[in-house]
């Protein structure tokens, strides 16, 4: 069964700015950080990169995607992983994240385990 969304006609413009928006502009500093995880980590799941980052990643997910910088595949697990898209890395001018700067040393487990020993540290208030 397909499921079709339709809006009224009186409301097309305001939707079609909320689109817009979401598609434009500079990305926020939370989404350059997830964007970031993504091109040296991935593929990785959701669960994955929210123990990183520590917070909640959902919205972020969708506008990285929705703007055409990250794909979401099924794993042969079934399990939903993030890569970075092709156009977003033809964009950087490379063809394999392996070719972004410092990918060795950015995508080793150690710096993994680092980034994930931060992110469970308390924080002070």
């Amino acid at each position: 069964t397909e499921i079709e969304l339709v809006t009224s006609p009186e409301n097309a413009k305001l939707v079609e700015q909320v689109v817009k928006s979401e598609q434009t502009g500079e990305l926020t500093r939370p989404a350059l950080e997830t964007l970031s995880i993504i091109a040296y980590r991935s593929p990785i799941t959701k669960p994955e990169l929210e123990a990183i980052r520590g917070v909640n990643c959902s919205l972020i997910l969708r506008n990285l995607m929705i703007r055409g910088l990250i794909t979401e595949e099924l794993s042969v697990a079934g399990v939903s992983e993030f890569r970075i898209s092709l156009d977003f890395l033809r964009w950087l001018g490379v063809t394999h994240t392996s070719q972004l700067p410092d990918y060795e040393k950015f995508s080793s487990p150690d710096v993994l385990n680092q980034l994930k020993q931060l992110s469970d540290k308390p924080s002070k208030s």
